[in-house]
């Protein structure tokens, strides 16, 4: 029945349904077919379980707060602070690039607003200073996905809401990941430009003056991080009240800038709006596609089936990264998390995995579809923000980038300390 499902799914995927209506259809597809009992009257009651549930109202706060700090001018007084500061590194803007999405995605939590971000303030340099075009581009895809690792991260949120996990300790587990991922994307950065000085580009002018007076643009997106992360670590505020504190400290930020305006608010309220009923509505029917699910036992059939197969832990965590991998060609990051998730995380919690440590990795492997074709979403936004040339320049440009991802993974599955150091601090 799983695989029954799981053709299904990619085969409504294929032909470009919403993926909101593919889960459903999906359910229903398998709870008439193989349920004597019409799971379809369940389906009210769930939804309305999952769109009242307290920790969810994390999301549009985030949103928001992302949206705001999108067209308050932050990021464009960021990126040119931290392009002084690394001017020097071979690459140059490439590690700008990296930077700037890290500190980005420290107050956004979207992959998606962090590359569009980011892509929209640094592209236009690309002609200017002669960098490799490819190159570039890969290095804003890949730096977007840190947006979805990084806390404050919605899909850490979420995973954190499904299996019942501690969310301070999750962005705990996630900060050094986070950290070692974009210095790992600057290490392939300056082994490219080492063996291809050209790629580098031109190398920005500047004195330590300069640099010293670019330092006001980025206090305050380190001063919001300690707000939002900061608070929730400490033990002093909930993610929704750390949310809600973050969000006035964006709006004293725009305000600060005379970016504060009625105009700005309705459009961030809109954006906010269009994001938050996406994710419900994804949230929402996939919870139900779970519950119909598990009423058939698949998630039984599968821990059996993968017991019987007499693997070790780590060769099934490698046969569980094969399949996310492959899974993530086909499907984007959020459908995939809250639909394999409750199938999947089982399986790891039972062989003696921590499961803020999954967490951890599966958010990464997230992070590989995003940037993975046919379907990685961080390609198409960098391309649209481009606006010219062939689609094959991201994925190429990518593709150094996506060697890194799985060096980390590796990296965690040898060495799960990584993830779980700075949890283990805070008990």
């Amino acid at each position: 029945m799983f695989a029954q499902a799981f053709f299904i799914l990619i085969a409504l995927v294929a032909v470009s349904l919403p993926i909101a209506a593919v889960l459903l259809i999906v359910a229903l597809t398998m709870s008439f077919a193989h349920s004597p009992m019409p799971l379809h009257l369940a389906g009210s009651s769930i939804f309305w379980e999952v769109s009242t549930e307290f920790t969810l109202t994390t999301i549009p706060l985030f949103v928001l707060l992302g949206e705001i700090l999108l067209r308050a001018g932050v990021a464009e007084r960021m990126y040119a602070a931290v392009a002084v500061w690394l001017n020097r590194l071979p690459g140059g803007l490439l590690h700008a690039n990296i930077a700037a999405s890290t500190l980005f995605s420290a107050t956004s939590g979207s992959s998606v607003a962090t590359a569009a971000t980011i892509g929209t303030v640094a592209l236009p340099e690309v002609s200017k200073r002669n960098y490799n075009e490819r190159l570039f581009l890969g290095s804003l895809a890949a730096g977007g996905t840190l947006g979805i690792l990084i806390p404050p991260s919605i899909h850490l949120i979420l995973y954190g809401m499904i299996t019942q996990s501690s969310i301070p300790q999750l962005y705990s587990a996630a900060m050094i990941p986070g950290l070692l991922l974009a210095l790992i994307f600057g290490g392939i950065i300056i082994v490219c430009c080492l063996l291809r000085p050209s790629m580098g580009g031109d190398a920005i002018r500047t004195t330590w003056k300069e640099r010293f007076s670019s330092l006001p643009s980025i206090l305050p997106i380190v001063g919001l991080f300690l707000t939002v992360v900061g608070s929730i670590y400490a033990g002093w505020a909930t993610p929704t009240e750390a949310a809600s504190l973050g969000l006035v400290f964006a709006l004293v930020l725009a305000a600060c800038y005379r970016r504060l305006s009625v105009a700005m608010l309705h459009a961030a309220f809109l954006g906010t709006m269009r994001t938050t009923a996406m994710i419900m509505l994804i949230v929402m029917v996939s919870y139900f596609l779970n519950f119909v699910l598990a009423f058939l036992g698949i998630p039984q059939a599968l821990t059996r089936f993968i017991g019987d197969m007499g693997l070790t832990p780590t060769m099934t965590m490698v046969l569980i990264v094969a399949f996310f991998v492959v899974l993530g060609c086909f499907l984007e990051s959020l459908s995939m998390l809250v639909t394999m998730t409750p199938l999947v995380a089982p399986i790891v919690i039972g062989l003696g995995f921590d499961p803020v440590w999954f967490g951890v990795v599966m958010i990464l492997l997230l992070e590989v579809a995003l940037i993975t074709p046919p379907v990685g979403i961080n390609l198409y936004v960098v391309q649209a923000i481009r606006d010219r040339g062939e689609m094959a320049d991201v994925m190429l440009g990518a593709a150094p980038f996506v060697v890194g991802m799985f060096i980390l993974i590796g990296l965690l599955i040898a060495f799960p300390q990584i993830a779980l150091w700075l949890p283990s601090i805070g008990q």
